[in-house]
């Protein structure tokens, strides 16, 4: 089977080891990335048209769903009729199904597939994708899915992976702001750490926070905690999903006072305190220091 040619647009902490690990897996990639970065066996263009250029897919990791917009009118008319253009950045749900419609009438395949598992996932080829589009784009996608990650679900048509990915992600921050302040209401009443993991990890509170991504230092499995808090996933990064979350509510009329919460205790946390840089997961710390409002 002959190589799959591959243009990769958005080099940074998570596209970077995407790309380099779709090039160790023997597919020809070119990459381009405004920021002039790059990444190992990764051949670099100039713009971003010469990465659409002959590609089979044109996978885009982008901060945000306007640059998104912006890349897909840029490369969409250089794309070969067929090929796919495969999104893997986390936007809101309408800017993926407008992609989507542009893509459609160019005559190109698109797959939103946002990811779940931070950079030591991308590095380690563990990602979790999150697809929508139609059957004929993810069985194109797949591929490149096995490659990097271990597991992709197919969750619908266009714009279905990112509404699986910040319903996700309204859970996870949710979760571990429970989990932080559950680790502080036991430190003052005086409750081991240690004995705390313990109950909480084998009974009903037990969640992904707590078992795998345990927020207190030298409890659990190695987590952000045990490295100072740098980040897996940063928590300016949680600002911006819990964000497009709330975005959806109100577009859809959803009643989320949780996610509402949530968004604005990272917000605080980042903008106001000193979360800007940290883990999602420096929560913990920030609720130790802190008294009960008056």
């Amino acid at each position: 089977m002959e190589a799959l040619k591959v243009g990769f647009i958005g080099l940074g902490n998570m596209g970077a080891p995407m790309a380099a690990n779709l090039a160790r897996a023997g597919c020809h990639v070119t990459g381009f990335d405004t920021a002039n970065t790059s990444a190992e066996g990764v051949q670099m263009a100039a713009q971003a048209t010469d990465v659409a250029q002959d590609a089979d897919v044109v996978l885009t990791m982008l901060p945000n769903g306007s640059i998104l917009r912006q890349v897909a009118e840029t490369v969409l008319p250089g794309m070969t009729s067929g090929a796919l253009l495969l999104d893997c950045s986390t936007v809101d749900v309408e800017s993926a199904r407008n992609v989507a419609s542009q893509a459609e009438t160019s005559g190109i395949q698109f797959v939103d597939a946002p990811v779940s598992g931070g950079i030591g996932g991308a590095a380690a080829g563990t990602l979790t994708f999150m697809a929508g589009g139609t059957d004929a784009g993810f069985s194109k996608a797949k591929p490149l899915f096995d490659i990097m990650g271990q597991k992709a679900v197919h969750c619908g048509e266009a714009g279905a992976g990112q509404a699986a990915k910040i319903c996700n992600n309204m859970i996870l921050g949710a979760t571990m702001i429970a989990t932080c302040e559950a680790f502080a209401l036991a430190d003052k009443l005086g409750l081991d750490r240690q004995k705390m993991f313990d109950v909480v990890s084998t009974s009903s509170g037990y969640s992904w926070t707590m078992n795998a991504y345990c927020p207190a230092p030298g409890i659990g499995p190695q987590s952000p905690a045990d490295n100072e808090y740098k980040p897996g996933f940063a928590s300016e990064l949680m600002v911006k999903d819990l964000g497009l979350s709330q975005e959806a509510a109100v577009s859809v009329d959803a009643d989320t006072p949780m996610g509402a919460l949530a968004l604005a205790l990272y917000k605080q946390f980042v903008e106001d305190e000193d979360g800007l840089g940290k883990d999602f997961s420096a929560m913990l710390p920030r609720f130790s220091a802190r008294s009960r409002p008056l």
